[in-house]
C-alpha cells in the first residue's frame, strides 16, 4: 500500500511533476520572453512623447498576438494578466475614458 493511500490524502502532483526537465525550462524562458516584451512595450508606451494612441492601440494588440502565438490556449490569462496592465496605462498616458 502507498503513502497517500494510507494518509487517506490523494496523490498531490503539481503542474511540474508532470513536465519534463526541459519542458519546464522551455516554459521558463517563454515565459520570461513574454514579461520581458511587455514590459517593452509598457516602456514604449509610457515613454515615447511622438506616439499616437494609434500607434500604441496597435503594440498592444502586437503584444497580445505574440504572447498567444507563444501561449496559443492562454488567452484568459492574457486577458486577466495583462490587458488590465495595457488598458490601464492607455488611459493614463492619452487621457482616455
Amino acid at each position: 500500500m502507498n503513502m497517500h493511500q494510507q494518509t487517506g490524502h490523494g496523490p498531490s502532483f503539481s503542474i511540474g511533476d508532470q513536465q519534463s526537465l526541459p519542458e519546464r525550462e522551455e516554459e521558463a524562458r517563454k515565459i520570461r520572453r513574454l514579461q520581458l516584451m511587455i514590459s517593452m512595450v509598457m516602456s514604449v508606451i509610457s515613454q515615447d512623447p511622438s506616439l499616437t494612441v494609434e500607434e500604441a492601440s496597435e503594440l498592444a494588440a502586437g503584444a497580445k498576438r505574440a504572447a498567444l502565438a507563444m501561449f496559443p490556449d492562454k488567452e484568459l490569462a492574457y486577458d486577466l494578466l495583462y490587458k488590465p496592465r495595457l488598458q490601464r496605462l492607455m488611459k493614463e498616458r492619452f487621457r482616455l475614458q
